[in-house]
């Protein structure tokens, strides 16, 4: 049976990388029938927001969605697509798997990192407004329901997938009430898990610190919404920047997939993005789907083209178009499959 999903190919480079990824994950050997919607900047116009309910709809209804980057403007205009999405549909937990690849140039090897960040709230809740003429006001939200979902959350990541330790980053010196509450929290939680997963909590500026010192030293962090999105970034350059960087946004009745970076618009239509934060978010939701092993067959085919550095993007070293990237790779899990058929 063919897996629905909706795909929203997104702004920018996203209907490039979509395409890029649709054909690799048609050639995984998993059915998947695709209903494409379209949201972002081109949406506007048309429906006066750039997330319109049908698109809404359709995740509600098919329960998985694979989606490009959407443009958010800076300081003005539309409030984030990828915000929204997260809070309406309760995509309480964001996963952002941080892996060297073999053939990246970086300062570092072996890096093995997974961020779990808490979707939901913390300044990100959106609850801001301005003070008189010259001052603005956020207000941050920390609960502790959402704080042990997410502390659990990276706890069950952890066991299901072999880890080692859960790290809690915080700034609890000084926010004492609300991060001090994110970090009870996740104390509470790893007491269920005491001879199973080691747990220890590092201030946050200390850990970005560490994390370009010794990654080697970490495994899963778990993190409050913002210092979430920052310190995934951290993590992406240690492995090579957001363009090798995937991620999901998974809740109790749905998940949505997609890559870090930015649709880069001065670059759309070029056939020159490279789709590889894409196609590892198609394969984060493979996992997710139950396909573990055609998961890992996927992955390795992206490695081991980009390893091999002879058809891959611009950024990567190359002089391949964004298809031929994916052809490539399309191409290895070919005679992979007839390797062992």
């Amino acid at each position: 049976m063919a897996h629905r999903v909706t795909l929203i190919p997104g702004d920018g480079i996203g209907p490039e990388l979509a395409e890029a990824t649709r054909r690799v994950l048609d050639a995984s050997g998993v059915a998947f029938e695709w209903e494409v919607v379209e949201a972002g900047e081109a949406c506007i116009a048309e429906y006066g927001t750039p997330l319109p309910d049908h698109v809404l709809e359709s995740i509600r209804k098919n329960k998985i969605a694979l989606k490009g980057p959407i443009t958010t403007p800076v300081g003005a205009g539309f409030r984030s697509v990828n915000v929204a999405l997260r809070q309406t549909l309760g995509l309480y937990a964001n996963l952002r798997p941080a892996r060297s690849i073999q053939g990246l140039e970086t300062r570092y090897e072996d890096v093995d990192l997974v961020i779990v960040r808490e979707n939901t709230e913390d300044l990100y809740a959106g609850i801001e407004h301005m003070v008189g003429p010259d001052a603005a006001e956020s207000i941050k939200i920390i609960t502790r329901h959402a704080s042990e979902r997410i502390a659990r959350f990276a706890f069950e990541y952890a066991v299901a997938n072999h880890r080692r330790k859960v790290t809690a980053v915080h700034k609890a010196n000084i926010m004492k009430l609300s991060d001090g509450l994110f970090l009870e929290s996740c104390r509470r939680v790893a007491v269920d898990y005491d001879g199973r997963i080691e747990f220890e909590d590092r201030i946050v500026d200390n850990m970005c610190m560490q994390l370009v010192q010794k990654p080697d030293l970490y495994d899963v962090l778990v993190l409050p919404n913002l210092y979430g999105d920052i310190v995934s970034d951290l993590c992406a350059g240690l492995v090579g920047g957001l363009g090798v960087a995937p991620g999901a946004n998974i809740g109790e009745d749905g998940a949505v997939f997609e890559p870090v970076h930015g649709s880069a618009p001065k670059y759309a239509g070029q056939n020159r993005a490279n789709p590889t934060a894409m196609i590892l978010s198609g394969v984060l939701m493979l996992r997710h789907l139950g396909y573990p092993d055609v998961a890992a067959r996927v992955e390795l085919a992206v490695r081991e083209v980009i390893g091999e550095g002879r058809t891959v993007t611009h950024d990567l070293g190359g002089d391949a178009g964004t298809s031929q990237f994916a052809d490539a790779i399309v191409e290895r899990l070919a005679a992979g499959a007839a390797a062992s058929a």
